[in-house]
């Protein structure tokens, strides 16, 4: 928030040349003194800002000043313009109002060339929803509760310290103290349900002491596979978007051999059935034979004489 601020006092000093410090303490809704630190961090950075005391003083940029040219590269404001663009994927506050001032201010009208979306087609928008509701909870140091499902299907309620956004392999998933399991965990955001911002915070917690902020492990357990997997060419499309090219090798008659070590669950089950026959897990013997109940129970269903009749 402190460089969206930033920005917009110098945007503001561009157009009035001179202001209060209480005129944008009050517009911005903070004190005086923090008014006067961001007003040092600028000057800093290089801007020529200077105050004035008594009667018709305030804040004032100087005439000469202009930011496109003083401050930043061509390149360096298209890296700030994109990197806003950027962040409307979050719901971040007021991203449209600064990216219109920047445009302004740099000259600049071709900023729609880019749009950042994470969601998959046909999606719903609740994982968006959450961004301000997370950083909110991330900032003041709040305990958020929530009801969660892992990939084996296992539904809890948890309250957590929330520390971190992460996007990883093409989904949102949250970091947090996880003050159940009193360990950092990660969650798929998408696998939360029923999220509230409790009252309580970090400070107010009991034996704050004692919690151990270790590095985060994913929240659905930690076994792994060390998988060997034969793919026919047919679905050569999805290989390369999905495996790295280092785990993959092309055998001889054109199937691809991949090797790869992934957590076990579930959502692995469902994963590499979702290659139909073109997939066959030549290693570990416990996913094969797995794997292969499941697709005689699919068999069975479908071979059941009521359902086809």
């Amino acid at each position: 928030m402190k460089i969206s601020r930033l920005f917009q006092i110098v945007y503001i000093l561009l157009e009035k040349k001179s202001i209060t410090a209480n005129e944008l303490a009050e517009k911005f809704e903070v004190s005086v003194r923090t008014i006067y630190r961001d007003i040092e961090t600028l000057t800093e950075s290089g801007i020529p800002i200077y105050t004035t005391q008594g009667k018709g003083g305030g804040i004032t940029l100087m005439d000469q000043f202009i930011l496109n040219k003083s401050l930043l590269l061509e390149k360096e404001q298209d890296e700030i313009l994109f990197s806003l663009q950027s962040l409307s994927v979050t719901n971040y506050p007021e991203i449209d109002e600064i990216l219109t001032k920047l445009s302004h201010v740099f000259k600049k009208s071709d900023t729609k060339w880019i749009e950042v979306d994470f969601s998959s087609w046909g999606s719903d928008t609740k994982e968006k929803e959450y961004f301000s509701l997370f950083k909110q909870a991330i900032l003041d140091r709040q305990i958020i509760s929530f009801h969660y499902i892992n990939s084996n299907g296992d539904k809890g309620f948890r309250r957590v310290l929330p520390t971190k956004l992460l996007f990883k392999d093409k989904s949102w998933y949250l970091e947090a103290f996880c003050l159940d399991k009193a360990a950092s965990r990660i969650f798929k955001i998408n696998r939360m349900s029923k999220i509230e911002v409790t009252d309580d915070h970090l400070e107010q917690m009991d034996n704050v002491e004692t919690l151990s902020f270790s590095p985060p492990f994913h929240d659905d357990h930690q076994e792994r596979a060390d998988l060997v997997l034969r793919v026919s060419p047919e679905v050569s499309y999805r290989i390369f978007d999905e495996f790295d090219e280092e785990h993959i090798t092309i055998e001889k008659d054109g199937f691809y051999h991949i090797t790869i070590s992934h957590m076990k669950g579930e959502w692995l089950y469902s994963y590499l059935l979702s290659y139909g026959n073109y997939l066959e897990v030549i290693e570990p013997t416990d996913i094969r034979k797995e794997l292969k109940n499941r697709i005689q129970q699919m068999l069975n269903l479908y071979s059941n004489t009521k359902s086809n009749s």
